[in-house]
């Protein structure tokens, strides 16, 4: 989203880069922020800090639909909707298998995983620090610390104070 502070785009950046050099084993295209992402129901859109499309016929170059992997990085102004109507809106689509909510305020990872089973059900983990993020749609891990490299928490820091929330 525009506006975006320099704590929000070194997290949303750090996991880009982290999806963006992982080990190719099919095809998948890591997009940041200004690629739009249309719901099932066909006329809502948001535009995720970060998601990952695996599916070699999602090609519409300005709209994607079939994300295996969406993030959200939090913000004061935006962490009630990362929480409530995205949660609620990415759970509810059929393709994604994990959906991330990183925070602005610590090096934490909400993760929400679709069960591999017949079920589909999701699953909520909360990760934190030296936690390892298992990614189901790489069938890669990272440690959570590596996707806050160069952020500091600090509320004193202008930068990260929130004056332009993403």
């Amino acid at each position: 989203m525009a506006g975006a502070n320099g704590r929000h785009n070194k997290i949303a950046g750090n996991l880009f880069v982290k999806l963006h050099t992982a080990p190719r084993r099919s095809v998948r295209h890591p997009f940041m922020g200004d690629m739009r992402l249309r719901l099932s129901r066909g006329t809502t859109y948001y535009y995720p800090d970060v998601m990952l499309v695996c599916d070699p016929l999602d090609v519409d170059p300005l709209v994607k639909t079939q994300p295996c992997l969406v993030a959200e990085v939090t913000s004061p102004s935006t962490e009630a909707t990362d929480r409530r109507e995205k949660l609620a809106a990415y759970l509810a689509m059929p393709s994604p298998r994990e959906y991330l909510i990183l925070s602005h305020l610590e090096a934490r990872v909400d993760l929400y995983q679709r069960s591999e089973s017949n079920d589909g059900q999701w699953r909520y983990s909360c990760l934190r620090g030296d936690d390892v993020l298992p990614l189901s749609c790489l069938d890669l891990t990272r440690n959570v610390a590596e996707l806050f490299t160069g952020v500091t928490f600090d509320p004193l820091d202008d930068d990260a104070a929130g004056q332009l929330d993403a």
